[in-house]
């Protein structure tokens, strides 16, 4: 195991006078990171770009702003208290939001921008609302009664929303509201997203408008054979009993269908999705010219996906591509179809690494448009008159992300050229046309800054500057913030793993200090990376402790035979890699090597009950927030990818789940889970409650009545964040704790 050098040198630690964070401040008004953005964009005709922002009283009711790029002015354009003074929102909403962990989140979430710039779809308390940008005080209710996912059509000439089900469409030159659907109801879904879909395959929509307005795919689903679980929802002063299609790993999935439908007639025609039922539809796009409806169906054990062109007007279908895998294959954002010329953009892994592709209409391959021993995370525009595609990608720092430009013709494949110069992470906004982008940018020591550029990088305006000077929310915990250090370490087969580290305040690298070791380690999410962030972390730095974390293997933006390492035995090298973090941590003579703690939740819940049944001798205590227990206890599409079915390989689900390794648990635990999680259901910690009893088990619970997954509510957040700091404390006695 080698140790490499730090990314970022350390700076003097703070001193200790300074004001240090508190816990109630964390959780209090306005949000220390500053006035936050989101759902940030750019309106059809570049004149404009809108956002939506928390109240300075409650950050998380969320109100409609626009920057006007003509004049450098920024307006409030929709206040949402005064559209809507008492929000109420239906049960499907609610589901909705917590799968798009919005759950805490009132207000508008949402909105939409007509084609030409001059109106903007908000829906809002179940409402539906169209708004003139002139002239934002005439907001006109189109629709209501619980509205979900509404849009307005390509061309503008429509207005669709799902409700009860179905899908409906408003002519809005007629006025005239038409129902395209009216069997959903019951077991049978119109236009939605299924469970699995939205939490997984990050599938946000159900249906999907041709770019010139004449039809709608949209996807129809029964999940009549998905089993009815149910389960309790204890709240604090009544209990509801919950049947909920559950869709748990080896289960059936929904039954579904793909559909074309003419919004001015409601002429429906079936797509065949081929001779298989048991698949997943992850995808739906249309070409440029309307011609060709392209759908992605993935087999269920997720080794194979293919890319299926579909004739609008025959319905004769054709395979253009074909992704294989002895593992899993990937599901993607990244089809791009051209206008200019009648080829596409795909990404694939194939090479081990995530690279971007040129297609024509007929699956015939191009050419490849990147290629090397790195790999993009996602497209994020495209300049077809520069030819240009601009990508977001770690290929300078894994712990970074920053937005590169290549040529489409495939000429700088192999040498991008980076347009963000700053190091850290920016997450980027595109114009349609590619020419501007609005790039949010952060590191460790500068909340997120919000800015508009050309597509050279130049910088044309800042959209929110949220320099930490004397009036900055944060500016009084400046002088006691921390700096973050990088580093690398090996895992037992030579693979490097990135790892960060904070100092205590007034750290002295002779006296020996408690660890609190964060966790998730699960795929799809990265732990360790260099931008703005966790307060906690901070927090718990500045309480004493060296906060620790560790992206091991299976973590994500790395290559394939880095996430391919957990395929059929989750846990193994997962714990292994946290394992060798914890180890080289014994090494350090500042570290307490007997006072190292774990934190996770969810998948780093799991983690935490791995960690200490593997080495309680090493790890002296854990905190697991909502884990996973049992892996037939979670649904099909996210378990079977890595651990197949129960029935193809049960041995991996026993040797995957935390129970068979439950007699090597001896250090104190905190378990803490909501008593309403629809997610990692609840019932993952009461078996585990139960198996720990008939063990003799002493630990700690804490259950919340009425939360969700993320345990989200304010009063909640701060709950379960003093929780674990006092545990910590009184396990492992912080020194220098207040």
């Amino acid at each position: 195991m080698r140790f490499a050098l730090c990314f970022l040198a350390a700076s003097a630690s703070a001193p200790t006078s300074a004001e240090r964070l508190t816990l109630d401040r964390i959780h209090a008004d306005p949000a220390l990171d500053g006035p936050g953005m989101r759902n940030l964009k750019v309106s059809p005709d570049g004149a404009r770009v809108t956002f939506l922002r928390g109240r300075s009283e409650n950050q998380f009711q969320l109100d409609l702003w626009q920057f006007d790029l003509r004049d450098n002015t920024t307006h409030l354009l929709l206040d949402s208290k005064r559209l809507a003074p008492h929000e109420s929102i239906s049960d499907a909403e609610k589901a909705r939001r917590e799968r798009e962990r919005n759950a805490n989140l009132s207000g508008i979430l949402d909105y939409n921008w007509s084609p030409d710039g001059k109106q903007l779809l908000v829906p809002l308390a179940g409402n539906l609302y169209l708004v003139d940008v002139a002239r934002p005080d005439t907001a006109r209710l189109v629709a209501s009664g619980d509205v979900l996912d509404p849009k307005i059509s390509p061309k503008g000439h429509y207005v669709s929303f799902v409700r009860d089900q179905n899908l409906f469409v408003l002519d809005l030159s007629s006025g005239k509201q038409r129902q395209l659907t009216s069997d959903g109801g019951g077991s049978i879904h119109n236009a939605e997203a299924e469970f699995v879909a939205q939490e997984e395959m990050g599938q946000r929509s159900g249906y999907f408008w041709a770019p010139d307005d004449s039809a709608i795919a949209y996807k129809r689903f029964d999940e009549a054979p998905v089993p009815l679980v149910r389960r309790v929802e204890i709240f604090a002063d009544h209990a509801n009993i919950i049947e909920q299609r559950y869709p748990a790993a080896g289960a059936p999935n929904v039954l579904v269908q793909l559909i074309i439908v003419a919004p001015d007639t409601g002429v429906q025609r079936q797509v065949d999705l081929g001779a298989l039922s048991d698949i997943y539809l992850v995808r739906a796009d249309w070409s440029a010219n309307s011609r060709t409806l392209l759908y992605q169906r993935q087999t269920r054990d997720q080794k194979s996906l293919d890319l299926v062109a579909v004739d609008a007007l025959s319905l004769a279908q054709r395979t253009l591509i074909t992704e294989t895998s002895t593992t899993w294959v990937s599901i993607h954002d990244n089809l791009r179809f051209l206008n200019g010329r009648d080829a596409f953009i795909w990404s694939s892994e194939r090479s081990g690494r995530n690279h971007l592709y040129l297609y024509d209409l007929d699956g015939r391959l191009l050419h490849p448009i990147t290629s090397g021993e790195w790999g993009i995370d996602n497209v994020l525009g495209i300049d077809e008159a520069a030819g240009s595609v601009f990508v977001a990608s770690n290929r300078d720092a894994v712990i970074d992300k920053q937005t590169y430009a290549l040529a489409l013709d495939g000429s700088t494949a192999d040498r991008p050229r980076r347009i963000t110069l700053q190091d850290g992470w920016h997450e980027d906004i595109f114009a349609k046309n590619g020419e501007v982008f609005v790039d949010t940018f952060s590191d460790p020591d500068t909340p997120p800054q919000v800015s508009i550029r050309r597509s050279d990088g130049a910088l044309v305006g800042w959209l929110e500057h949220n320099a930490l000077n004397a009036t900055h929310p944060y500016a009084k915990f400046r002088a006691s913030h921390l700096p973050t250090e990088y580093g690398t370490l090996k895992s037992d087969d030579g693979q490097v793993l990135y790892y960060s580290l904070l100092k205590p305040a007034a750290f002295k690298r002779s006296k020996r200090y408690p660890v609190f070791l964060s966790t998730y380690g699960g795929p799809h999410a990265q732990h360790v990376v260099r931008r703005w962030g966790n307060t906690f972390d901070q927090y718990m730095a500045q309480q004493g402790f060296i906060v620790f974390r560790l992206d091991n293997r299976g973590s994500a933006r790395r290559e394939r035979t880095f996430t391919d390492a957990i395929y059929h035995k989750l846990g193994a090298s997962e714990v292994a890699d946290q394992l060798a973090g914890i180890d080289w941590l014994g090494q350090q003579r500042f570290v307490d090597a007997k006072r190292i703690g774990v934190f996770g939740w969810s998948y780093g819940g799991f983690m935490t009950l791995r960690l200490l049944a593997a080495a309680s001798d090493k790890i002296a205590l854990g905190v697991a927030v909502a884990p996973v227990t049992d892996w037939c206890l979670y649904d099909t599409h996210y378990t079977e990818q890595f651990i197949g079915t129960p029935q193809e390989d049960p041995m991996a689900y026993t040797n995957s789940g935390v129970f068979a390794h439950l007699d090597g648990l001896r250090s104190p635990l905190l378990l803490m889970h909501g008593m309403a999680d629809d997610n990692v259901l609840f019932s993952n910690t009461t078996r585990l409650i139960d198996a720990l009893v008939k063990r003799g088990v002493q630990f700690d619970l804490m259950i919340y009545p009425g939360a969700k997954h993320g345990i989200s509510s304010r009063a909640d957040q701060r709950h379960v964040y003093g929780m674990i700091e006092a545990f910590f404390k009184k396990n492992l006695s912080a020194p220098g704790g207040h």
